[in-house]
């Protein structure tokens, strides 16, 4: 069965295998339930979101819940392991916590499907994806990377069971990520896809990578990565760790 809402303003989508329709139903419920909650309390388009109240200097750290403070902590870890260049706050000190939010939250809304039972369900928050057993008889869930240039082609297809992929990018938000050590967008890459064990590293380290540039790609297998796949601006394909492409199919 497959789930679609609109969260966060893009679209997620929840494919299980594993169970009966009602089973199923309550599960992906349960976690879009997680999703709008985080998006409840983490957007910045919304006035009454908990980082908007931060940000305007009317709720201050001592009274952040534990979800703000663990999102916080985790991006200012991030921060520091990339010598700067992964960022969580704006020049002017506001919060900005899209690096970490995304990710950390679809993966909280992957453990509310286990939680429910699932085992083969296949999480995909507007192209970051967090999997679990392999569907049916297949070997795995087959990942699509988009091609930066082309929003529809393929640059590769991944493997990957128990694990998660997210992407980091300038193709579909313009220069949105900046290398927090000099305040320019980040150049150097087109496009950082990161494997890891969860959403939330992955996500971060995508980020991060794309911040660094090529030096990035290694860098990532260090702070949690299993495997980068990174393209560069001058189109050469950099990969690092262990990438498991999809086989053809017969």
């Amino acid at each position: 069965m497959r789930y679609v809402e609109t969260v966060m303003g893009i679209p997620m989508s929840i494919d299980i295998r594993d169970a009966e329709d009602n089973a199923a139903a309550d599960a992906a419920t349960a976690a879009f339930a997680v999703l709008r909650e985080a998006d409840e309390r983490f957007s910045v388009y919304r006035p009454d979101s908990e980082v908007s109240a931060a940000n305007r200097g009317e709720h201050p750290s001592s009274a952040f819940s534990d979800e703000l403070a663990a999102v916080i902590a985790l991006g200012e870890e991030a921060a520091r392991a990339s010598g700067g260049a992964f960022r969580i706050r704006k020049p002017d000190g506001t919060l900005d916590l899209d690096g970490v939010v995304k990710g950390w939250a679809a993966e909280r809304a992957a453990e509310a499907l286990r939680d429910h039972g699932m085992r083969r369900f296949c999480l995909n928050a507007g192209g970051d994806v967090v999997v679990g057993d392999a569907p049916d008889a297949a070997p795995a869930w087959n990942v699509g990377v988009r091609e930066p240039s082309d929003p529809d082609a393929i640059l590769a297809v991944l493997a990957a069971e128990n694990a998660a992929v997210a992407t980091s990018g300038a193709y579909e938000r313009g220069a949105h990520i900046v290398d927090g050590r000099t305040g320019a967008p980040a150049a150097g890459l087109l496009s950082a896809t990161v494997v890891a064990d969860d959403l939330t590293t992955a996500d971060i380290l995508a980020t991060a990578v794309f911040a660094l540039g090529r030096p990035g790609v290694d860098w990532a297998i260090g702070h949690g990565a299993t495997g980068v796949l990174a393209l560069t601006d001058s189109g050469q394909l950099l990969v690092s760790g262990t990438i498991d492409f999809a086989r053809p199919s017969a």
